[in-house]
């Protein structure tokens, strides 16, 4: 089980439940939610997604709205094993 580092005091709307149920894998070691920006484009809902690979784990970006959110997670977990993973969390919440 990992955990979540809280050290903004801003983050998406129901981002952090979200990541606090990913972090509940026992493959997940770290999720660390980063900035926050604008964007133009409109994103119906909460939607996540994995952006690069990191090292040690991959690098997430959380949209709602006009507003996006880098997320680091530090897992051995591969890119398509975690994505399943997260469709898995967005399907049911």
């Amino acid at each position: 089980m990992g955990r979540v580092v809280i050290t903004h005091s801003t983050y998406l709307e129901g981002l952090i439940p979200l990541l606090k149920q990913l972090a509940k894998d026992p493959q997940v070691v770290t999720v660390t939610p980063a900035v926050i920006s604008r964007v133009k484009g409109r994103c119906q809902g909460l939607k996540l997604r994995i952006s690069a690979p990191i090292t040690g784990g991959h690098k997430l970006v959380a949209r709602r709205g006009t507003s996006a959110q880098e997320v680091f997670v530090v897992t051995p977990l591969e890119r398509d094993e975690l994505q399943q993973r997260i469709k898995a969390l967005l399907q049911n919440p």
